[in-house]
């Protein structure tokens, strides 16, 4: 019991619930191990008692928890309401005024500082987040696209989809067909080095964008190249031309490496144009605002050149964060390698700005809906340069469920909930601010982290991890805070295991949730298809996701059959195609009683079309149309429980046949053409 009850001061489980009715105990060496990842030494009975006993100690004799959170209009927390009488309260505003303060009195939303003295002497200082109650809406109800960007290929385009295609995607889908909206996957920036892990949700740095997504000719210094270096850009263009013929006339997967090395040796030519004045000052102003973050990141980058990405193999003055820093400083090479690497930080961002200004200028209600992975990988920038806020041999990942009896391991470090509050969660709020800079929303990959997260200690299965707890309320509270500086609309994707309380919790905030049709189902009834009309209005409506078969997979049931071709099936083929056939019939009879198959059964398009206005006749706020159901694409972006048996991440855009196609001829699609008059014509709908 007293391990147990210091494993409960410090958020880790013992305990956990995969099912009503259902405990599953955790063995003591998990336990010990997630706290010593917190600092905490639980390796003896000795050590937990002595643990346990000064833990119990800072409790009681602290006055203020590390974080208050003050929501706008609503009661006080029981930390500030519970305080001594007559304790004495400053607080320290984020723009450095300094004032004393009563509970009650009014304090502008922010980051601020509360310093609490109480009768006796007793002190206490805590990070104060003063946030408005409830996270901005959708101005109105609106239908967008789900895009993976690089999958979204022009005749312009380097191999992958990029920014250009991004801001000309934007532009076209508001301005013809009236959406509202752009939900792209992930841009963070990935690991160094190649073969690069082409999943963009296992990032490097989710702070700062990747450059293989720049527009190489919309670089402004692209027209002033010297004529010395213009036979060698045009052999770059040439390799780039070749790139694309590659992708979308010979098969090929889409080579983010050879994207990338392109791209690379185009950005290097373009380095030696001198920066006219203005665009000098714009850089200027770029790194004076992301300071130190921008520092490391692009040092790490510049290190990760000459040493490899594993940062943890590095020369050991190396390893660290700032004793790095002065090393750089003394070599004759890395300080422009490091401002290379600054400098194409401030060209993607700048690129993300134009798509998202095209976005709002084709009258997007919403905008760019940017998404932000669940965490970053071990030998990436952001564990490199905040590795006191990384729990140190823990992964992050998900427990053993209905779908996967082994657990999950995703192998990415987790934040220490500690280390944040000590910090008043400054890497959690530059991260947001950062994301938030050209977003109308930002999507939130498995937002059920905000509230507790699997740990796996290193060495362990999945099956021996715990669940770790991290403060909602304050992680809530920046999000909406960041959120309403920025105007943003947050989506949460809150599909699966989701623990009691958290989507309501969620939802009071005004974070949307992520509802897609083929899950939502009367589970509390008769199992059946939910009817439109109870569907939850605080939700993006989904036909599929990225890590989903495609709407016209489904209905054909080609998903069953590329599973069992990549002996992924638990059952028996006849068995599971029998079940799925069961399944899309039992949707298919349903969406005609209610009137929306007006061609009837049978046709896979109408059918596509008849899924489509189901979701516009739920209540949702948002509804997403992804982007290859409009031409009738087959293969999944992503299959989970695989890696190299299919090529996640590497597929451009195509129709029923496998045939990729070009942003131009998607614009073009007779298909898609048909499918964006029924969304416009049933948004009109009373």
């Amino acid at each position: 019991m007293t391990l147990a009850r210091l494993a409960e001061l410090h958020g880790v489980a013992t305990a956990y619930e995969p099912s009503a009715g259902v405990t599953v105990h955790v063995p003591d060496a998990t336990v010990v191990a997630v706290l010593g990842a917190l600092g905490v030494d639980a390796s003896t009975p000795e050590s937990v008692a002595d643990a346990l006993a000064r833990a119990e100690r800072d409790a009681r004799e602290r006055l203020l928890p590390a974080t208050v959170v003050l929501w706008q209009g609503e009661a006080l927390p029981a930390a500030l309401a519970e305080l001594p009488p007559d304790t004495a309260l400053l607080v320290t505003t984020e723009d450095g005024e300094s004032l004393p303060w009563r509970p009650g009195d009014a304090l502008p939303p922010g980051v601020h500082r509360i310093d609490a003295e109480a009768p006796g002497g007793r002190r206490s200082r805590a990070t104060l987040v003063v946030a408005p109650a409830r996270l901005p809406q959708p101005p109105e109800r609106v239908h967008g696209l789900l895009v993976q960007l690089y999958s979204v290929l022009s005749t312009r385009s380097w191999g992958m989809g990029d920014l250009g295609d991004l801001r000309e995607l934007a532009a076209w889908a508001g301005r013809t067909h009236g959406f509202g909206f752009v939900q792209v996957n992930p841009l963070h920036a990935a690991v160094p080095g190649a073969p690069v892990d082409p999943s963009p949700y296992r990032p490097s740095s989710r702070r700062f964008p990747d450059p293989v997504h720049l527009r190489i000719e919309d670089v402004p210094e692209f027209a002033h190249l010297a004529p010395e270096y213009r036979a060698e850009l045009d052999a770059v263009l040439q390799d780039a031309a070749d790139l694309r013929e590659r992708v979308l006339n010979k098969g090929a997967l889409i080579d983010r490496d050879a994207v990338w090395a392109a791209k690379r040796r185009a950005l290097e030519l373009l380095a030696t144009v001198p920066l006219g004045p203005g665009r000098r000052a714009d850089y200027w102003d770029f790194l004076a605002e992301h300071g130190r973050a921008l520092e490391d990141h692009a040092t790490y980058c510049a290190l990760a050149e000459r040493h490899g990405h594993h940062w943890r193999d590095w020369p050991r003055e190396l390893r660290d964060p700032r004793t790095a820093a002065a090393a750089v400083r003394e070599d004759d090479d890395l300080p422009a390698l490091v401002d290379f690497h600054c400098r194409l930080a401030w060209l993607t961002d700048r690129q993300l700005a134009d798509a998202s200004r095209a976005a709002r200028e084709a009258g997007m209600a919403v905008g760019l809906v940017h998404d932000l992975a669940v965490g970053v990988h071990p030998d990436g920038a952001d564990a490199w340069a905040q590795q006191d806020v990384f729990a140190a041999g823990m992964s992050v990942g998900a427990p053993p469920d209905a779908f996967n009896a082994r657990g999950q391991d995703w192998g990415l470090p987790p934040w220490r909930p500690d280390a944040l509050a000590a910090c008043g969660h400054a890497p959690y709020r530059g991260l947001l601010r950062g994301m938030l800079r050209h977003a109308g929303a930002l999507r939130i990959d498995h937002v059920m982290g905000l509230f507790r997260l699997w740990w796996v200690p290193e060495g362990l299965e999945p099956t021996e991890g715990t669940y770790v707890r991290y403060d909602a309320e304050a992680m809530l509270a920046v999000l909406v805070l960041e959120a309403h500086r920025a105007g943003a609309v947050v989506v949460g994707e809150d599909l699966g295991t989701v623990e009691p309380g958290v989507r309501e919790a969620l939802e009071r905030r005004g974070v949307l949730g992520t509802s897609v049709l083929w899950f939502e189902r009367d589970w509390a009834g008769d199992g059946r298809p939910l009817p439109p009309e109870r569907w939850r209005s605080g939700c993006v409506a989904t036909a599929t996701t990225h890590d989903l078969p495609s709407t016209a997979a489904r209905l054909t049931g080609e998903h069953v059959l590329l599973r069992h071709r990549l002996g992924l099936l638990t059952g028996d083929l006849e068995r599971e195609r029998a079940a799925d056939r069961a399944e899309v019939a039992e949707w298919l009879e349903y969406l005609d009683g209610l009137g929306l198959l007006p061609e009837g059964v049978g046709g896979e398009e109408a059918e596509v079309r008849a899924v489509h206005r189901f979701l516009l006749r739920t209540p949702a706020r948002m509804v997403g149309v992804w982007l290859p159901d409009a031409v009738g694409d087959r293969r999944p972006q992503n299959l989970p429980g695989t890696w190299d048996q299919y090529p996640n991440w590497r597929l451009p855009v195509a129709d029923p046949s496998g045939r990729p196609l070009t942003l131009e001829e998607l614009a073009a699609s007779p298909r898609l053409h048909r499918l964006f008059a029924l969304l416009r014509e049933e948004q009109g709908r009373p």
